[in-house]
Parts: C-alpha cells; structure tokens; sequence
C-alpha cells in the first residue's frame, strides 16, 4: 500500500467519523492500521480475509502499533460467505481489497452494510492503467469497468475515483 492510499484511508475514515469499519482483505494489517488511525477510539474495525494467517499477521501488526485487541474483530473466511452475515445499515465505511472477480458483489453488500452518509472505497480502481487500455483485457478488468460503470450510474452513490496507488473508488451512500 502507498503512503497515499495509506493517508486516504485514514482521511475517510475520520471524515465519517467512523465507529465501526468493515475490511474485505485482512493482508497482512497495513490498510487496517491505517483505517484504525482514522477512526474514533472506541472504533472497531471487522476485518475478513479467508486466509488465517493473513489475519494472525495482522493481529501481530495492529498489536505492535499499539491497538488494544478490542479494536478489531477478526472473521476468517470467504467475503461473500461472511458478508450476509453482518448488519445492515451498521457500518460508516466498507474497505474492499479481496478478490477483484467479486467487486461488483462487494459493492452491493457493501450498500446494504452501510449507514446513510457511510463510504464504500475499492482498492486498485485503475488497474495498473489497464481500466482505460483499449486492448483484450482479462475478467478481472471487466469486472473493475463493471463497477465504474455500476458505480457511476447510481443514483444512490456519490462517487469519486482518487489518483493515489492504484486508484481508489470512493463512493458516499445517500
């Protein structure tokens, strides 16, 4: 992750003033981090990655920046498995950074999660550039025009596409 999209993360969640924070792909913690930083102190941040020791990492990281460990809740698993499970409307910001092939089903997750006024933000939005490649593309940048597209054309987001790393897609709910 960029120190950019690390100060973006962090801007957005204390714009929202973000109490709690749903995270699809734990890595290895430095998007959490910088997700906890932005956040209120009684924040918490549910991470899912269905890797464990992506998230055993992690929980190392938080640790070592100095969160209490009641500040993230950590849910092993497939996102699309976990997401259903979790409240509606309960959430002030969705971070996707999982699998790209499932951004346009994150996103509808993503809206039923969010509170009014809450953001949901993609990571690598651009691609390496290949979203504006005129050429074949592989699925995985149809599906990321996909959910530009999806995006763009809703009436219930606001959205905003920030040229930092590979590009976030922020989007506020209405």
């Amino acid at each position: 992750m960029s120190p950019g999209t690390g100060a973006a993360l962090r801007l957005l969640a204390a714009t929202v003033d973000a109490k709690a924070v749903a995270e699809i792909g734990t890595g290895c913690g430095v998007s959490g981090i910088h997700l906890l930083h932005g956040m209120r102190p009684d924040g918490v941040l549910t991470t899912v990655d269905p890797e464990p020791e992506h998230q055993q990492f992690a929980r190392q990281a938080f640790r070592a920046a100095g969160f209490a460990s009641n500040r993230a809740r950590f849910i092993p698993g497939r996102a699309l498995d976990v997401l259903p499970r979790l409240a509606d409307a309960g959430y002030d910001l969705v971070y996707c950074d999982g699998d790209r092939l499932e951004y346009p089903e994150y996103l509808a997750e993503s809206l039923r999660l969010l509170r009014p006024g809450g953001v949901v933000v993609f990571e690598g939005a651009f691609a390496n550039g290949r979203t504006v490649d005129s050429g074949p593309q592989p699925t995985e940048v149809l599906r990321l025009r996909e959910l530009l597209r999806t995006v763009r054309e809703s009436q219930e987001l606001v959205p905003s596409l920030l040229p930092v790393g590979d590009g976030l897609l922020c989007a506020v709910k209405r």
